[in-house]
């Protein structure tokens, strides 16, 4: 069997060789494999497959032609020359077409545009003159029906030619109508289908940014506009709207929705103008002044910077004309010192226990109440007359027409009387004095009298004009003098406001209700307060949610004089914040965040007002200072007020008491966590821990204290306080000895002889080396011996060894001083 049966010969690339190949493999074998040796393929062109003209000169003469170049690569290269050539010049032709095509497009476009505007101005003419074939006709008819009586009426040629299209005959097309008609068949989709602009398959990102098609589907409103232009469009009326430029006032920082209402331009699109800037925004979200900017431009309108402050004209308070004033109630604040009778005067004038709901028998809020005398509606406020509501009893006089002072006809005028006589003058607000408890045997009240002689208020019983009446609040002895009185002081007044206007109060008191939210109550002063109203009150701003009178009743409206409780705040304001109504909810937004920012400018400016030196001044001070912290919370926002007012008191130069932190509501478990940071006790007024809170507290160990009445809690704390104070160190002189003869003892030193020439000298006693009545040492001592024994003491004109601690500079005639230290534990005043 041959080695080559059956197997394809194999050829080998290159050279001339042939013949056959030996190959050795392993183990000796060997093996002869038959080399077929095959030419290169040469490629002969066809004959008239080149034209003459493109062949090269260099094929034609092979002397031209490059060395190395065989004919078939030469026929390759002029092939390719061949194909580039071609190529060209279809590119040239089919660029010539294109332009061709373009420009006839642009011909067409024109034409299209020409007719358009034609058929529009055939349009406006056939409108125009239908117009005014109406109006002759209609001319005719008035004068026809003006003269009846005419047998043969002129014949208007107009009118005749208007008559049979007036009687509803179909008149004949025109041919501008005719072929407005035809385009309208010409541009209606095959097929019976609807052209009313909807979107079909998935909406993109760009088609919702450019819109037009493709865009979002039309809203009901959008379907009404387009009819309404349609219809305007066929009655000839103008389809476009002229572009009105505004003047949009632009503060720092502005709401995208509130912009858009400035503009009068659609949220969605300027919502879409922002995004196409670059910014991804809602239309709640604000913006700053330099964007808005730039899509008040955008819009075409012209933009007013206006500043910061600029927010609040809105709520500038213009003065009322007189015929649009009516009477209001007179508010009434009951004022004087604690434990007088004031709220039990109102009590009694209410018919209502409100004595019995405060804890310790005291007033510890702002009480609004209205009550109504013969016809008559009064507001009555009760404030607090403890001296730690001072600022609560200032806010009560500043919002008030007539003070009622009570004095207590037993107790004459207190501490808390005259600070009510001072805030009554300052706000000039008339009084009337209501001398009480008139039904006890120790009434005196030509005492009380007397004492109001010296500070300026004079009744009329001493021949002043300063009303007083004697009232018993348990009997009711005097009350309805007192509401004369009252009556009669607000006639004289002439109490007037404008119940027509946007409402205006002040806060009296404001609480953190857990189950309500933020509470305010607000006495009105001028307008009418409404349910649904947007109002701005200090810092915070909110809607009327609801309203309670003090009946605890809801109400819908609170005219001018009338207390109620306001729910709807977005936070809790302060006692004595002014709340004003605005129009919309951006602008009581803008003046919040303004008064906001404002307050925490002026915070800040105040702490970086001192000076470097201030600063190590007061830090040098404050080293030898020991401050007791704590943290408090209370129930409503006048309590708090008073309870660090009274808590800044308590101390004096060594000690005093530092309140970290203070708030209206429950207590809660971050109020635990800044106590335990600063090992401070939580003080709760009124109010109580949840049960995180006490958990937190129970772990950590610290201490919740609550309080009801206000007394207790300053008591307690200065009592605390008074601990932190170091005992004062009190000397008491014992005794004196003279030394008579120094000694040297080995292994102690210089002993004194002395002589005990008064008191006693004590072993554990402090002593004194005087020389020339000058204190030259002081210490204790090492021995103290009678003859060789170490005794406790010795008596008075007894002799003694002693031997000072550490001190051997000792002579005769020198006198030593024996005293002891007593440790005085002292309080703060």
């Amino acid at each position: 069997m041959s080695d080559t049966d059956g197997k394809k010969p194999l050829g080998l690339r290159g050279g001339p060789r042939a013949g056959n190949v030996k190959q050795s493999f392993s183990h000796g074998r060997t093996k002869n494999v038959v080399v077929e040796t095959k030419r290169k393929r040469v490629m002969v062109p066809k004959p008239g497959g080149v034209k003459p003209s493109m062949q090269s000169p260099v094929n034609s003469d092979p002397s031209k032609r490059p060395a190395g170049i065989s004919d078939a690569e030469m026929d390759r290269r002029m092939k390719a020359l061949q194909a580039a050539k071609e190529q060209e010049a279809s590119d040239a032709a089919r660029r010539k077409a294109e332009e061709e095509e373009r420009a006839k497009n642009r011909e067409r476009r024109r034409a299209e545009a020409e007719a358009k505007e034609r058929e529009e101005r055939e349009r406006e003419d056939a409108l125009k003159a239908k117009a005014d074939e109406d109006a002759k006709r209609k001319a005719a008819e008035e004068a026809a029906r003006a003269r009846p009586a005419d047998p043969a009426p002129a014949a208007d040629p107009a009118a005749a030619a208007a008559a049979p299209s007036g009687r509803g005959a179909p008149a004949k097309p025109t041919p501008a109508r005719k072929e407005r008609d035809d385009g309208k068949d010409r541009g209606k989709p095959r097929g019976g289908a609807r052209d009313d602009g909807r979107r079909s398959g998935k909406l993109t990102l760009n088609q919702a940014l450019r819109g037009g098609e493709g865009g979002r589907q039309k809203s009901m409103a959008a379907m009404k506009r387009k009819q309404e232009r349609a219809r305007q469009k066929a009655m000839g009326g103008n389809v476009e709207r002229e572009k009105i430029t505004r003047d949009v006032q632009l503060p720092e920082a502005i709401v995208v929705s509130e912009l858009a209402n400035r503009m009068a331009e659609r949220v969605a699109d300027v919502v879409k103008a922002l995004m196409q800037n670059g910014m991804m925004v809602t239309q709640t979200q604000s913006i700053d002044a330099d964007t808005a900017e730039l899509i008040i431009e955008e819009f075409g309108h012209n933009v007013v910077r206006v500043s910061d402050s600029d927010v609040e004209d809105v709520i500038t308070a213009e003065p009322d004309d007189d015929k649009d004033l009516e009477p209001r109630a007179p508010v009434i604040t009951i004022m004087g010192h604690v434990d007088h009778g004031k709220t039990s005067i109102l009590d009694a004038i209410r018919n209502a226990r409100v004595v019995a709901g405060e804890a310790g028998g005291i007033t510890q809020h702002i009480g609004a109440y209205q009550v109504e005398q013969d016809g008559a509606k009064l507001t009555f406020l009760d404030t607090p007359g403890h001296a730690a509501f001072t600022s609560m009893r200032a806010r009560g006089a500043h919002v008030t027409d007539i003070v009622v002072l009570v004095v207590a006809a037993d107790d004459a005028v207190m501490p808390q009387t005259i600070e009510a006589i001072n805030h009554a003058k300052a706000a000039q607000v008339p009084m009337i004095i209501a001398i009480n408890k008139m039904d006890k045997p120790e009434a005196n009240p030509d005492k009380v009298r007397t004492d109001l002689l010296q500070h300026e208020v004079i009744v009329e019983k001493m021949s002043g004009e300063v009303q007083d009446v004697e009232v018993s609040a348990q009997t009711g002895q005097g009350l309805d003098e007192l509401l004369e009185a009252i009556a009669l002081q607000a006639e004289i007044l002439e109490l007037k406001a404008n119940p027509d206007r946007a409402a205006q109060g002040a806060v009296i008191e404001a609480q953190l209700d857990v189950g309500r939210g933020p509470v305010a109550t607000v006495l009105v002063q001028t307008g009418t307060l409404k349910q649904g109203d947007i109002f701005v009150v200090g810092e915070q701003w909110g809607r009327v949610r609801a309203m309670e009178n003090d009946q605890g009743k809801r109400v819908k409206v609170a005219g001018p004089s009338v207390p109620v409780e306001v729910l709807g705040l977005n936070g809790t304001p302060e006692a004595g914040d002014v709340l004003n109504v605005v129009e919309t909810e951006a602008q009581a937004r803008e003046i919040a965040e303004y008064r906001e920012k404002a307050a925490k400018e002026k915070r800040a400016a105040a702490g970086a007002a001192t000076t470097l030196e201030q600063l190590m001044a007061k830090a040098k001070d404050d080293e030898n200072v020991t401050e007791m912290p704590i943290v408090m919370k209370a129930d409503v926002q006048g309590s708090a007020e008073a309870i660090v007012q009274a808590m800044e008191k308590i101390g004096n130069d060594e000690v005093r008491v530092r309140v970290l932190h203070s708030g209206v509501g429950a207590i809660t478990e971050s109020d635990i966590g800044l106590a335990e940071a600063s090992g401070a006790p939580v003080f709760g007024f009124n109010v109580r821990a949840n049960a995180p809170a006490r958990n937190s507290a129970n772990q950590k160990g610290i201490e919740i204290r609550y309080y009801s009445v206000i007394y207790d809690l300053v008591d307690d704390v200065k009592q605390a306080a008074s601990g932190l104070l170091s005992a004062e160190i009190k000397e008491n002189f014992i005794g004196y000895a003279e030394i008579k003869e120094v000694f040297k003892v080995t292994g102690i030193g210089n002993v004194a002889g002395c002589l005990v020439t008064e008191g006693v000298a004590r072993r554990s006693a402090g002593v004194r080396l005087l020389r020339d009545n000058v204190v030259i040492h002081e210490g204790t001592l090492k021995t103290l011996k009678r003859f060789k024994d170490e005794v406790a003491e010795v008596q008075s004109g007894q002799e003694c060894g002693m031997a000072f601690e550490n001190y051997e500079d000792i002579r005769a005639g020198d006198v030593i001083e024996i005293f002891e230290r007593q440790e005085v534990e002292r309080t703060l005043s």
